[in-house]
């Protein structure tokens, strides 16, 4: 049951460029970096969002967007020139500029909540490991990531989460009265959804990349250009439409530009 003090505010934490074919898979596409925006691509918008939720229980955060040194911290990948950011590195659109507008700092988030340790989601994890804040995974992303050896492996970047302290949550599991986190495998390990039960807005869910736009929601579901197991990513997306079937959920898709035109964002309001 939700109560009626819960708020939830959507911040935006930067929005990357892309060739959607990232996102979408489409016969007889390739893809191309940002020197080749001229190719025949689907390059577009890439938005990150994090999701602040006010509780009786306190403050809790989902994901952390990007981060203002992309161009240096993402050069041991390459992904710098396939997915650049548009925000200046010195100005508002990350994620502490995003909190700052509500007036908040990291050390007022009581739980950060890690959809999955993707280098656009994790990024700003490391902004809140000050002794106070509870950082939250998926069990089976963090035993996920140890078998990484080197910088990296596919879009996990080792020095955005290596030495956090990250507590570990089991499959579909409550975060506090309204809040609850949905296990959906198949981007990673261990991705998960954020369902928000809220007492006037009803229902939320925010996908993360288990559903990267409404276009892959479908029927029928589409897969995308890095899924680590295409099996477990389509049983994540059908048992994502059960649960909004049976709630009427909105669902909040994780990198979907028509969708977030569409969204409240903060400072400029929120979602109670």
């Amino acid at each position: 049951m939700s109560d009626p003090a819960m708020k939830l505010h959507i911040l935006s934490t930067g929005i990357m460029e892309c060739d959607h074919t990232w996102l979408l898979l489409q016969a007889g596409n390739t893809i191309t970096d940002r020197h080749h925006k001229d190719k025949p691509a689907a390059w577009g918008e890439c938005p990150t969002h994090a999701v602040l939720v006010e509780t009786p229980e306190g403050r809790i955060l989902w994901d952390t967007g990007v981060p203002r040194d992309w161009e240096t911290r993402w050069a041991p990948t390459g992904f710098q020139d396939f997915f650049p950011v548009q925000e200046d590195p010195a100005g508002p659109g990350y994620l502490d500029t995003a909190l700052a507008d509500l007036e908040l700092t990291t050390d007022d988030i009581d739980i950060l909540v890690l959809s999955h340790l993707h280098f656009d989601h994790a990024a700003n994890a490391r902004m809140f490991d000050n002794g106070r804040t509870r950082i939250i995974a998926q069990a089976d992303e963090i035993e996920g990531v140890k078998t990484i050896e080197g910088e990296f492996q596919g879009a996990h970047l080792v020095s955005d989460f290596s030495g956090l302290p990250l507590e570990a949550v089991h499959g579909d599991q409550e975060i506090v009265p309204g809040v609850s986190v949905i296990s959906t495998p198949g981007h990673t390990w261990g991705t998960m959804s954020l369902r928000v039960d809220l007492p006037e807005s009803g229902t939320k869910i925010f996908t993360s990349d288990a559903v990267y736009l409404g276009a892959s929601w479908g029927p029928p579901a589409i897969g995308a250009g890095i899924v680590w197991d295409s099996v477990g990513w389509l049983e994540s997306v059908d048992k994502l439409r059960r649960i909004q079937q049976e709630t009427g959920a909105e669902m909040i898709f994780g990198h979907d530009a028509e969708q977030r035109r569409g969204l409240t964002l903060a400072p400029d309001g929120h979602y109670s």
